[in-house]
Order: C-alpha cells, then sequence, then structure tokens
C-alpha cells in the first residue's frame, strides 16, 4: 500500500512524521510540500519525499492533504497533476479547516475518478500535532472512515465520525466558534483583574481549579499575562476559519453575535498581529484600556 501526504506546513509536517515513524517500514509513504526548504528538513529525517505532486499521487491507495484555505485545495485536487493519477478505489483524506460547501465540492469532482472522499480537520493546534494527540472530526461514509482510522490514529487521540461529508468541517466550526468565546472571555476577564488592581497570576491560580477553567487558560493563561504569543495557532489563520463560520451562519440565517464581535476584535489587531497565537487577543483589550 501506499500513502501519499500533501502539505508540510505546521501542522502537516509533525503529522506525516507520525505516519512515516509508525507505517514506513509496512507502506510506502510519498509526501508532497512546493517549498523545497521543507524537502531538505524532511529528507534529514525520513524517505519519500516525491519531488512532483503527480510523483507522489501516482499509485497512492491512501492522500491525505493538509493545506491552507480552500483555494489551496482546490489547486491541487483540480490539478491534472493530482486528477490524472488518481488511482481508482483511491481514498482522499482532507485535514484542511475549509468551507463545508468546499468539502462537498471536492468529494463531487473526485466521484468520475473513482475516488473517495472524506473531510477531517483537526483540532490541538501545533503541540497536538507535534505529540500526536489531535482531534479529528470526520465526515463522509463509515465504511471508508473505518478502513483509515489506524492511519489518523498516529496522530489523533480522538476520531469522530460526524455524519456526511462536510459534517467534519461544519463540527470544527463549532469548534473554532467556541474557542473565539473561551479567548474573547479570558482576555476580557484578565484584563479586569489588572484594571482592579489584583494580582492576574493568583487570579489565574484560583479560578483555574473552577468552573470557568478551560483548554485556553491552562495552556495560554500564562503566557498572556506575560504578553508571549510567538507561538501556537496564528491569528491570520483564525481569522480564515472564522470566516468560514460566519459565511456558514449567513447562509443558515443562524446569528452568530459573540462570534461576530470577536471576528471583528481580531481584525482590528491582524495588522500588527496577524502571525502571533489567537492569545494574542488580549492585546486589544490592551487598546480599549488606553483609549
Amino acid at each position: 500500500m501506499k500513502i501519499a501526504f500533501l502539505g508540510l506546513g505546521n501542522m502537516g509536517y509533525p503529522m506525516a512524521g507520525h505516519l512515516a515513524e509508525k507505517f514506513s517500514d509496512e507502506y510506502a509513504i510519498a509526501v508532497f510540500n512546493r517549498s523545497h526548504e521543507k524537502a531538505l528538513a524532511w529528507q534529514a529525517k525520513h524517505p519519500g519525499w516525491a519531488l512532483t505532486l503527480s510523483e507522489a499521487v501516482a499509485d497512492a491507495d491512501v492522500i491525505l492533504m493538509c493545506l491552507g484555505r480552500d483555494e489551496d485545495v482546490l489547486s491541487i485536487v483540480e490539478s491534472a497533476a493530482f486528477y490524472q493519477q488518481l488511482k481508482p478505489g483511491a481514498i482522499v483524506i482532507d485535514h484542511t479547516t475549509t468551507s463545508a460547501q468546499l468539502s462537498q465540492h471536492v468529494c463531487a469532482f473526485l466521484q468520475p475518478y473513482q475516488a473517495a472522499f472524506i473531510d477531517a480537520p483537526v483540532s490541538g493546534g501545533v503541540d497536538g500535532a507535534n505529540n500526536a494527540c489531535l482531534s479529528a472530526m470526520v465526515g463522509g461514509d463509515a465504511a471508508i472512515i473505518d478502513k483509515v482510522k489506524p492511519l489518523l490514529a498516529a496522530y489523533c487521540q480522538q476520531i469522530t465520525h460526524i455524519g456526511g461529508v462536510g459534517s467534519g468541517q461544519l463540527c470544527k466550526m463549532v469548534n473554532q466558534i467556541c474557542i473565539a468565546g473561551v479567548l474573547s472571555g479570558l482576555s476580557e476577564g484578565l484584563t479586569f483583574a489588572k484594571a482592579q488592581g489584583i494580582d492576574a497570576n493568583k487570579v489565574l491560580t484560583a479560578i483555574s481549579q473552577g468552573a470557568a477553567q478551560s483548554w485556553q487558560m491552562q495552556n495560554r493563561g500564562q503566557t498572556m499575562l506575560e504578553r508571549q504569543f510567538d507561538f501556537g495557532f496564528a491569528i491570520e489563520w483564525f481569522i480564515k476559519d472564522l470566516g468560514y463560520c460566519l459565511a456558514q451562519a449567513q447562509a443558515t440565517q443562524t446569528p452568530l453575535p459573540a462570534t461576530a464581535s470577536t471576528f471583528e476584535q481580531f481584525q482590528a489587531i491582524a495588522e500588527s498581529a496577524a502571525r502571533l497565537d489567537t492569545s494574542a487577543l488580549i492585546t486589544y483589550y490592551d487598546g480599549l484600556s488606553h483609549s
């Protein structure tokens, strides 16, 4: 069996690495990324670098993608170097966070080539990818998903079949909506603590064992106080994700007032903080308190 992995970004690189470490003795693994810098880094640790997209896809039984946006997925899937090399019966798995409509489009596009499609966005960030403890939200045929679960388990500790194609992306939208609310509340709360003159470190200690506790508080609370943001999930990507959420909400006439407000807050700091972790949202509140 041959496995192809397309996209060696901050998430894709460690995910593909876990696949190689677990399955390279059993399966042929080919990875592809447009950046040759990534190629050199990969070749230093793992076998299976493909110089071209067509070389990676040719004869692959399973093709995994971890890219950036809807447009990036389309540029790969609708490339002749991709679809002309598809093996009948191949399974294409997209870990990219995209719109649900994109997943449905790709699924329909692949049908004439006898390839199955699964949308499987993940949550857990770079730390989750590095430590092989991501959560995958999966949309597609149950029988197909069962076939590839052992591969996904190389870097996912939780694999949940949500429903049909596109439902994985809808679940990821729920995930991002919840994160937006938590980040906004945590930023606002810590800013309030500072303004009242109480020790914010003690505040974190006190509330982190109560009902306000969250992943963001546990993993980002202290660094937010220290204004350290040069790691984690970049704001520019979160803005992209929230854009998909708001577009889906508008299409289904679903009000998301809190998410829309947080989206605007991120946009307000994006020019200077696009590459910083999403926890840098607290700097938006810094600006409010100084105005």
